[in-house]
């Protein structure tokens, strides 16, 4: 929860930290985005290393490093140092997130595994709005510094739980550490997770969008041959091939980009068209956090029952139809019973989908790779939110652009053009607009809708293409203590 809250617990403080620091907006992105590059480009190899040299150990290191780096973190002076802690941040949770899969595939019986996923998938899953909230109100209440309290808090009672109760386990290492396959790793994962971040506000056209994209496709081209070619890779490609691995990873980058376009979508329609403060917005994606963690926890059952892959066609159609009415019954007038069945329904089906997709990975590598596993699953969601967020993000402001023009007639030119950015931009300019307040407002509202509608019925469509993919793709069998043990893929 410690590592999931912290991408995005600093979204709450944005301007407490540019009049802190007197820093740009983009220097305050950088400060936010600097902990999620360094989290995504380091989770295969440190994951891998985690195999190699202990778990628990590596645990424990990521524990430390994480904590002190949070503590820099709240008494920062200067942007500076707190760039550089964010940085070391990255590089702890790099070292947690991976062993905390790992070590639960590693140790629990078959039986017990799946239960176990399930209450990591809950708290992977509603960790992150949680956190959100918290922050919310801490900034609220006292000051943008106590958001790092949280963090050090959890990552002080994980260190006397896991020193007392994590098991210590490894696996002999068969050749050398896969250096060529871990460089490459990341740069492809810096270049996408950074070009899939910042097009949405630079542009797909700006330069370094295409710099770093061009760099993560032409990483990606090397790693892909050369952990076909070198014996001891560090991400056997050919277990893509498996329905487990193929079905589970791609499950999840798209759940996790339609779950982060809908956040997206959700934060402007609750402040800006609802007029709701950051922490009452926040506290509105409760029922969906809260479901999604019940639902990852009633999944391992449900699977039991009747099997992973209905399990995850069950989850998914459950989010599917939470989007699809979302899209059709949204409305200014109706407030927030016109979306709360939606992120209910998708909150639960979500859950359900998480929990079978996560143990479908990690039953698809070989025990020797459950780091290698658990930090694939990680950057498929990492990697699936920040895909989500530039596409359900550039169709909303696409459609709201669309609708708007029509609505602003009669508005002097300099007031539409900036009522025409966006549904904040539009907010502003009503201030000042006289008696064109009203026209403004209305016309935002009801654009804002339009292109929520646009981008909430492609992800629709998106995940109906899932659901025929997890059909038939899906994994066949539950996993097998023989296959995982003797380092065969399971089907």
């Amino acid at each position: 929860m410690a590592v999931v809250a912290s991408v995005t617990g600093l979204n709450v403080a944005q301007p407490h930290l540019a009049m802190t620091f007197d820093a740009s907006q983009g220097q305050v992105l950088w400060i936010i985005n600097t902990y999620t590059l360094t989290l995504a480009a380091l989770l295969l190899p440190l994951g891998a290393l985690g195999d190699r040299l202990g778990r628990k150990p590596v645990l424990i290191v990521g524990l430390a490093v994480f904590g002190i780096a949070n503590i820099a973190g709240a008494v920062a002076p200067a942007m500076e140092v707190m760039l550089a802690a964010r940085l070391l941040s990255g590089v702890g949770a790099a070292m947690i997130m991976p062993v905390t899969l790992s070590v639960i595939t590693s140790s629990f019986p078959d039986k017990e595994r799946s239960k176990a996923i399930g209450m990591w998938s809950a708290v992977a899953g509603g960790g992150g709005v949680l956190g959100m909230f918290l922050s919310a109100l801490l900034v609220d209440v006292a000051s943008w510094r106590w958001l790092f309290a949280l963090p050090i808090v959890l990552t002080v009672a994980s260190a006397v739980i896991g020193l007392h109760a994590v098991p210590n386990s490894r696996e002999s290492a068969p050749g050398r550490f896969d250096v060529i396959g871990a460089l490459t790793s990341i740069v492809a994962a810096v270049g996408f997770t950074f070009a899939l971040h910042e097009a949405p506000t630079l542009g797909w056209a700006a330069p370094i969008v295409l710099v770093t994209l061009a760099a993560a496709v032409l990483a990606t081209v090397v790693f892909i041959p050369w952990e076909l070619r070198t014996p001891f890779p560090l991400l056997d490609i050919r277990h893509f091939r498996t329905r487990g691995l193929s079905s589970g990873t791609t499950l999840l980058v798209v759940l996790f980009g339609v779950q982060g376009g809908v956040s997206l979508v959700l934060y402007p329609f609750f402040q800006v068209v609802l007029g709701w403060s950051g922490l009452l917005a926040t506290a509105g994606l409760m029922p969906m956090a809260l479901l999604m963690m019940l639902g990852s926890v009633l999944a391992p059952r449900l699977a039991a029952r009747i099997g992973a892959r209905a399990s995850m066609v069950i989850g998914l159609t459950g989010a599917t139809a939470g989007l699809a009415l979302m899209a059709a019954f949204v409305s200014a007038d109706g407030g927030y019973l016109t979306v709360l069945p939606g992120l209910i329904a998708m909150g639960l089906g979500a859950g359900l989908a998480m929990t079978p997709s996560t143990e479908a990975i990690t039953s698809s590598l070989p025990r020797t790779q459950q780091g290698v596993a658990s930090a694939l699953n990680d950057l498929t969601r990492e990697l699936g939110a920040a895909l989500g967020v530039a596409l359900l993000g550039g169709l909303l402001v696409a459609g709201y652009q669309t609708a708007i023009g029509e609505r602003l007639d009669g508005v002097p030119a300099d007031l539409a053009a900036t009522a025409s950015e966006g549904i904040a931009n539009a907010s502003a300019a009503s201030e000042h607009a006289g008696e064109h307040a009203g026209q403004i407002i209305t016309a935002a509202q009801d654009a804002f809708i339009a292109g929520w509608q646009q981008a909430m019925w492609v992800g629709v469509a998106v995940m109906a293409v899932l659901i025929v993919f997890v059909m038939i793709r899906g994994p066949k069998n539950a996993p097998r203590a023989d296959a995982v043990d003797n380092k065969e893929p399971v089907s």
